[in-house]
């Protein structure tokens, strides 16, 4: 069912901006309720306004200037810092603060580049193309580390990930990265030496988005931990909350959008 709505959503730019956006509310709506939890008072529906207010942009191709993303998070700092003067106290107002612009920019902001993406030249290939190497990342990891996974990668953050289950993410993020070369509708990023084979370059971007990915799993991951939850939300059943999906994508969307920039410059 989500296949299907994400296909029929991908083909069309702006109801695909507006799949996206609806993803981001989830998960910045995810991570400040983690965040409370945690005891600390943040304007979470704020936060949530000026993070749906960055894809929204995008869609609606606002460019007030030429890092707009930006003047909004900064303008979201300033009212931050404004409403804090209404409080009774003062402790707590840095990390409220600090808080709620993270929060901005990691879900927000990094998963807003989908939106980029999509509107590159051959936007719907490279869509499929970082999902692919990142979400066959992630499939390995788990698939490689349930099987042979005995030495662990990271214990005090996920007990379960294992140093076998990485090396097999990265292995099918390879996989993944090989097999999307007919989504490319150009690829060359130099015309001497080894970077000429595009098979070595689509070698590289499988290393780069998956061992990216697999740091934004891990990265989630602490956080949940520091918050003591084991999943993010419930939304999506058998996979935990929306920021447990997206979670691999938040670091791979941004870095693959300026390395496709750069490629089709």
């Amino acid at each position: 069912m989500l296949l299907a709505i994400f296909l029929a959503c991908l083909s069309i730019d702006w109801l695909f901006g507006l799949l996206v956006t609806v993803f981001i509310i989830g998960g910045l709506y995810e991570f400040f309720t983690m965040v409370e939890n945690k005891g600390i008072n943040i304007y979470k529906y704020f936060g949530i306004a000026i993070g749906a207010i960055i894809p929204l942009s995008i869609v609606l191709r606002f460019e007030l200037t030429r890092s707009w993303e930006l003047l909004f998070i900064g303008l979201a700092l300033l009212f931050l810092i404004l409403m804090q003067f209404r409080r009774r106290e003062n402790s707590g107002v840095i990390v409220a603060i600090s808080t709620t612009i993270f929060g901005i920019l990691y879900v927000s902001w990094c998963l807003s580049f989908f939106i980029k993406i999509r509107y590159l030249s051959g936007g719907v290939g490279l869509v499929f193309t970082v999902i692919l190497i990142t979400k066959l990342g992630d499939i390995g990891a788990y698939f490689i580390g349930s099987r042979f996974g005995k030495n662990p990668l990271i214990p005090r953050i996920s007990p379960k990930k294992s140093i076998e289950g990485a090396i097999g993410g990265l292995v099918f993020s390879v996989l993944g990265a090989l097999a999307s070369k007919p989504l490319f509708p150009v690829f060359s990023l130099s015309h001497t030496g080894w970077a000429n084979s595009v098979y070595l370059q689509l070698i590289f971007l499988g290393l780069f988005l998956g061992i990216l990915g697999q740091l934004g799993d891990l990265s989630e991951s602490l956080m949940k931990r520091d918050c003591q939850v084991k999943d993010a939300g419930q939304i999506l059943p058998g996979m935990g909350g929306v920021l447990d999906f997206i979670d691999s994508l938040l670091f791979t969307a941004p870095a693959f959008y300026f390395f496709m920039s750069i490629i089709l410059k």
